[in-house]
């Protein structure tokens, strides 16, 4: 299988066909242009030394069809064709390593909110993506503040679905991040508790017990941060999982982010407080030596995690 370069790649997969890079567009009048109706999933591929080998695919397009279902969007690929089709893209487009975009996609040339009788298509994208938050973001930590935007409401919008629309708060999350200086933004609930990052969910280390939101802090229930959660306990650590005030990240021991593109990343300070040492903490490397060993093969899938992809295209 072939390296991979940066960005882009050759071949998506788009209902069953796969079709050429430049040729995967849908139209500016397609519903999910104008009024966000889409929603997907970020799924890493790993290379293992028995070959690439895909992350909880399984988990993953089990939530594609849970934000399709919440947001009464037809789907008309079952679970197992959906995860075939992952293993798929990944070899039709010879890939050793990537990520993963499966994206279910209101499309047509329709104006209008109603969605009646509108498309839905379903794609699959092959991306080449490094560290998602910089190169020397696992070793060394990163520097984030709390944000001025905080997570939608629970009744405004479902934080359980993965839809592009609820990304515009993250979208501004990260933009006035950026723009103090810092590498990414923590954002709060409704009621001004802890909740994510812009893209990713969050655990906090005191005293030797790992704390993260639950899901009615309006989080993503994410699959690393399931991932996390598992191997923390197997590892013996005390995992709770409650409302966490924003006055807790300063007294941390350790802060980290988790999500499929930031993997584990470390927090070594938040609003310019420096968190424990102000390096990852012995908690955090040790959840991040354990989930980056699975994911690579260097360990042992003790979970049932990682998915071969096989070097044969099933479909055309």
């Amino acid at each position: 299988m072939a390296e991979p370069t940066t960005g882009r790649t050759t071949r998506i997969w788009r209902d069953g066909q796969f079709v050429a890079w430049d040729d995967a567009t849908i139209h500016v009048m397609s519903h999910a242009v104008h009024y966000a109706s889409s929603v997907f999933e970020g799924i890493r591929c790993y290379e293992t030394p028995s070959g690439p080998a895909v992350f909880r695919v399984a988990d993953h397009m089990r939530r594609l069809q849970d934000s399709c279902r919440i947001y009464r969007m037809p789907l008309k690929h079952d679970l197992e064709t959906l995860m075939q089709a992952a293993s798929d893209t990944v070899a039709a487009n010879e890939l050793r390593h990537c990520y993963l975009r499966p994206i279910v996609v209101r499309t047509g040339e329709q104006m209008g909110v109603y969605a009646a009788d509108v498309p839905v298509e379903t794609f699959i994208i092959a991306w080449n993506w490094g560290r998602y938050l910089g190169e020397d973001a696992l070793k060394l930590g990163v520097d984030v503040c709390v944000s001025s935007w905080r997570r939608a409401a629970p009744d405004t919008l479902p934080g359980l679905a993965k839809a592009s629309g609820n990304y515009l708060s993250s979208q501004l999350t990260k933009m006035e991040a950026r723009l103090d200086r810092y590498t990414e933004g923590i954002m709060l609930d409704v009621a001004g508790h802890v909740s994510e990052g812009s893209g990713e969910n969050l655990f906090v280390v005191r005293d030797g017990v790992i704390y993260t939101a639950t899901l009615g802090a309006s989080i993503l229930s994410g699959i690393t941060r399931d991932s996390v959660m598992v191997i923390a306990r197997d590892l013996g650590y005390e995992v709770r999982e409650g409302t966490i005030p924003r006055e807790m990240l300063y007294i941390a021991d350790e802060v980290f982010f988790s999500g499929t593109a930031a993997e584990i990343t470390p927090i070594r300070s938040v609003d310019r407080i420096q968190v424990g040492e102000g390096k990852p903490g012995p908690v955090t490397r040790a959840i991040q030596e354990h989930y980056l060993g699975i994911c690579s093969g260097e360990l042992e899938d003790r979970f049932g995690w990682l998915t071969m992809v096989n070097d044969t295209v099933s479909i055309a």
